[in-house]
């Protein structure tokens, strides 16, 4: 009977060391699994971490913004490039329209003035030397139209006055027209700069004012109220 007791007892021993013993292996097994996973996160981490400053991050070209300055000295240096630059690129037609109708008016306006110049100086010539004649291959008879003569213009007096207002008037024109371009070459300059300054400006639908109910619980009097909340957005 104590034999068996005895073997009864031990072979309990045996089974609880046995458990003891398998527990302890599937911690060691637990363990070891956990941290291999932790060491393949940090390890995954880091190599993130590398290839994040190794990589140059690529730019957000929604975060851009123009310098009003740089806008205005691009602008300078070769007209619409303010524009260009500041990715306006609807107005490069507004703006080389522009200058080609300058360049236009200044050709025309000098052309017509070394006409009317020429002109003059020929007629006032001849008549110093009192050598004024009709042959239309002198400056002057080349202004008259078809049928006119220089007695028809009222004389040699007369038309002389009239190829030296013509004269000036030309003159005046181009040189009009000259300041005209260099003051479109200024405005060109103002509006990329002022293009710039107001890139981030919000010209939406949402600069409105608007009326809204609203209901809030008042802990004073322990009741509902109602209000209306006016809100404008900027």
């Amino acid at each position: 009977m104590k034999k068996s007791l005895t073997i009864v007892l031990l072979l309990f021993c045996l089974s609880l060391t046995a458990q003891a013993q398998h527990r302890h292996v599937e911690r060691r097994v637990v363990s070891t699994h956990s941290a291999r996973q932790d060491t393949i996160i940090n390890a995954a981490d880091s190599s993130r971490m590398l290839i994040g400053t190794a990589v140059t991050p690529e730019i957000d070209y929604t975060q851009w913004r123009p310098d009003p300055m740089k806008a205005v000295w691009l602008g300078a240096l070769v007209p619409g490039l303010g524009q260009i630059y500041n990715r306006s690129y609807w107005k490069l037609p507004i703006v080389y329209g522009g200058f080609v109708g300058c360049a236009y008016a200044i050709s025309w306006n000098a052309e017509r003035y070394s006409v009317y110049r020429e002109a003059y100086r020929d007629l006032y010539m001849d008549r110093q030397n009192n050598c004024v004649t009709d042959d239309r291959s002198r400056s002057y008879n080349q202004l008259l139209r078809e049928g006119y003569t220089i007695d028809r213009m009222g004389g040699v007096d007369t038309y002389t006055s009239t190829l030296n207002n013509w004269q000036n008037n030309y003159h005046r024109y181009r040189d009009l027209s000259i300041a005209i371009t260099a003051v479109y070459y200024a405005l060109t300059l103002v509006d990329a700069f002022v293009d710039a300054q107001l890139f981030d400006f919000d010209i939406s639908d949402d600069l409105t004012l608007n009326i809204n109910p609203q209901l809030y619980y008042d802990p004073q009097y322990r009741q509902r109220a109602a209000e209306v909340r006016l809100a404008i957005s900027f």
